[in-house]
C-alpha cells in the first residue's frame, strides 16, 4: 500500500491511553459531543468553555476550530481572532504536568503558551489559560475527604516523587474561585474514572468520575457534557447517591450510551460500557437516549430516565416495550428467592477442608480450588456457620455472585446455576436461590434461569460484573411445578417477533 506524501494524520488519534482509567478521547467522539451543543455558542465572542480534566487538549482544540470559523465575520483578522479565543474563551485544568504540556501543544501549538511558536500572542506566562497546579490530598481518618484516596497509598510519605493523582478541580470546596469567579457557559471533558486505593485487595479501585460531574454542576454552567463509565446507571460502590441525583435531574436531556466501550474507544474495555451526556441548565424534560452497539445506533428515543418501579436506568430503548409487558405493578419478583451476598457468612477466601473431620461437617461449595477439592466442593464444621442457618436444610440452587466477565455480544450475563442439596453450604463465591420443595422443583427453577428471557430481564438491571440480588428485580416469579423454555415465556408475555429477535441478539444460549 502506497501512502500519499501529503497524508498528515491527526496525532491525537494516535495517542496511547494512559490506562483504562484515564482514556484519551478520540477527536471524532469530541466532535459528536460538541454537536449536542447549540451552534450559536460557537458564534458568540462571549461564550466561555472549561475543560477541567484536560489530558490531550483535544476538547479545547476542537472548540477553538469551531470558534475560529464562527467568529470570522465578527473578528476578520485571524491573529486577533485567535488571541481573543485563546485568552477570553478557552480555559483548562490539566490532570498532570505532562498532560498540561501535551494539552498546550495541542491548543496553542506550543507547550509554553507564551512561547515563540504559540498561536496566541497575548499570554504573559507559560501556562496561558491551561494550567496544572500540584495538589495534595487532604486526609481525614486515613482517607482523602475529597476523593476517598487511601492515605496508606497516596500519602506524601508513601508516594514520595510519584504522581499524587490529587486532581485540582475536585480537591477544593470553592471550585468557583479556580478562575476568579468566572462564569462558564460550557463545561466539557473526560474525567479520570477510578483510583486504585490498594485496600481490601491489591487492585481495589474506587470510582471518582462522579466527583467531577458533581463539582461541575456546582459551577452552574449553561451546559455540561462529559464522557464517563456507564456503571452509574445501576449505582453501587459509592455511586448510589450520584445515580439517584442524576436520574432525578430532568435537566439531563441527552444520553449517548455505549454498552461496549470499544464502540466509543477502540481497543479499550471498560466494564459496563461508557456514555456521554448533555445537561442543560435552562431546559427540563425527558431524555433523548441513543444506544450505540456494533456500529449501529438505536434512537434517539425520548423517555423518562426512570421507568415506573425502577431505581435504575434502563439502557436499551428496545427493551422498554418488553419491560412494560413483563413487569407490571404488583408483579412478584424472582429476587425474593435470592439471598444476600455471603449467604452463610463465609468469605471467598475461605476454602474449608478437603476431607470431613467429623460427621457434623457440611459439604461446602467453593470456586477456585476445583483441582484440589475435585469438583469445587470441600467441607466445613457445622459450628462455623454463623449466618443463614435456616437455608442449610433447603433444596436450593447455587449461582455465582459474579456474572459473565466478558463485554462481548451476545451476553451470557450469569454463571451456570447448579442444584444445591440439603445440608450443603457455600462461600461468598455463590448466592443461594430458594427454598424449593424438592430437587425436581429446583431443577425446574434452573431451567428458567437458563432461558434467554430470564437473563435478558437480569440484563436490564445489570451494568457491571456483579450479579447480586438486586439485578433479579425485574424477573417475574414463575410456577416451578414444571420446567420452562423461552418459547413458553415468549408466548406467556405476548412478545412480538421483533422483541424476541432483540432478546436473542443480546443473550446467547446457556449450555
Amino acid at each position: 500500500m502506497i501512502l500519499s506524501t501529503n497524508y498528515n494524520p491527526d496525532v491525537l488519534t494516535c495517542l496511547a491511553n494512559l490506562s483504562n482509567d484515564e482514556v484519551f478521547t478520540p477527536p471524532q467522539v469530541v466532535n459528536r459531543m460538541l454537536d449536542m451543543l447549540p451552534a450559536e455558542l460557537f458564534r458568540s465572542k462571549e461564550t466561555k468553555f472549561l475543560d477541567p480534566v484536560s489530558k490531550s487538549g483535544v476538547f479545547l482544540r476542537e472548540i477553538a476550530k469551531r470558534l475560529m470559523i464562527g467568529l470570522e465575520s465578527q473578528i476578520p483578522d485571524i491573529h486577533e481572532r485567535a488571541d481573543h479565543i485563546f485568552t477570553q474563551q478557552l480555559f483548562g485544568i490539566a490532570i498532570t504536568e505532562l498532560t498540561a504540556l501535551t494539552s498546550r501543544r495541542s491548543v496553542y501549538c506550543s507547550k509554553y503558551a507564551n512561547g515563540q511558536y504559540s498561536v496566541c500572542r497575548k499570554f504573559k506566562d507559560e501556562d496561558g489559560n491551561l494550567r496544572f497546579k500540584p495538589i495534595e490530598h487532604k486526609f481525614e481518618n486515613g482517607k482523602c475527604k475529597y476523593c476517598g484516596a487511601s492515605e496508606s497509598v497516596f500519602g506524601k510519605k508513601y508516594r514520595k516523587d510519584l504522581e499524587s493523582h490529587a486532581y485540582e478541580f475536585i480537591h477544593t470546596d470553592k471550585p468557583d474561585k479556580l478562575f476568579g469567579n468566572m462564569k462558564f457557559d460550557v463545561i466539557i471533558g473526560n474525567p479520570p474514572y477510578q483510583l486504585n486505593v490498594g485496600v481490601e485487595k491489591e487492585n481495589y479501585a474506587i470510582p471518582i468520575y462522579h466527583h467531577f460531574v458533581e463539582q461541575a454542576k456546582k459551577l452552574n454552567p449553561r451546559f455540561l457534557t462529559m464522557i464517563v463509565p456507564a456503571r452509574w446507571y445501576a449505582g453501587g460502590r459509592g455511586l448510589d447517591d450520584f445515580r439517584n441525583t442524576m436520574l432525578a435531574d430532568n435537566r439531563l436531556r441527552v444520553i449517548h450510551d455505549f454498552p461496549d466501550a470499544a464502540d466509543c474507544f477502540p481497543g479499550v474495555q471498560i466494564k459496563g460500557g461508557v456514555c456521554y451526556f448533555l445537561w442543560d441548565r435552562d431546559n427540563r424534560g425527558d431524555c433523548k437516549v441513543s444506544t450505540h452497539l456494533n456500529g449501529e445506533v438505536d434512537g434517539p428515543m425520548e423517555r423518562p430516565l426512570l421507568e415506573k418501579d425502577s431505581k435504575t436506568f434502563i439502557r436499551y430503548n428496545k427493551s422498554i416495550s418488553i419491560l412494560h409487558k413483563v413487569y407490571k405493578p404488583g408483579t412478584e419478583s424472582f429476587s425474593s428467592l435470592v439471598s444476600p451476598q455471603t449467604p452463610f457468612g463465609l468469605v471467598t477466601s475461605f476454602k474449608g477442608n478437603s476431607k470431613k473431620t467429623s460427621h457434623n461437617d457440611l459439604k461446602l461449595y467453593i470456586s477456585g480450588n476445583e483441582k484440589e477439592f475435585k469438583g469445587g466442593a470441600a467441607f466445613v464444621p457445622f459450628a462455623m456457620i454463623k449466618k443463614g442457618n435456616d437455608m442449610i436444610p433447603w433444596h436450593k440452587v447455587y449461582i455465582g455472585k459474579a456474572g459473565s466477565g466478558s463485554d462481548s455480544f451476545p451476553h451470557s450475563i450469569l454463571s451456570t446455576p447448579f442444584y444445591g442439596e440439603p445440608y450443603t453450604v457455600c462461600n461468598q463465591t455463590y448466592l443461594v436461590i430458594g427454598p424449593f420443595e424438592d430437587k425436581e422443583q429446583s431443577e425446574n427453577a434452573i431451567s428458567y434461569i437458563k432461558t434467554r428471557f430470564f437473563r435478558f430481564m437480569v440484563l436490564l438491571k445489570k451494568n457491571s460484573q456483579d450479579a447480586m440480588r438486586e439485578v433479579y428485580s425485574f424477573v417475574p416469579l414463575q410456577d416451578f411445578s414444571h420446567p420452562w423454555t423461552d418459547e413458553m415465556l415468549y408466548e406467556k408475555y405476548g412478545l412480538t417477533d421483533e422483541e424476541i429477535a432483540f432478546i436473542e441478539s443480546m443473550i446467547r444460549p446457556m449450555d
